[in-house]
């Protein structure tokens, strides 16, 4: 199926949004603090009190998400 210039990919990776929308909704959420890391070497984020406040008002039930 050849994709129109209209349309942006959004891809899925290991049951995530992967590629560059994934990138930006990552860059998104950690500008407006709904996720955050513990340190700067740290590679897992987790979400904040405010994230999981505005996850919940976008109707995303975070209790999908296993705790680590």
């Amino acid at each position: 199926m050849k994709e129109s210039g209209k349309h942006k990919p959004a891809k899925i990776c290991y049951e995530h949004i992967g590629g560059k929308l994934g990138e930006l909704l990552m860059e998104q959420f950690v500008a407006k603090g709904w996720i955050s890391k513990y340190g700067s070497a740290d590679k897992h984020f987790y979400i904040t009190e405010k994230g999981e406040h505005e996850f919940s008002e976008l109707g995303i039930d975070l209790t999908q998400i296993k705790s680590e």
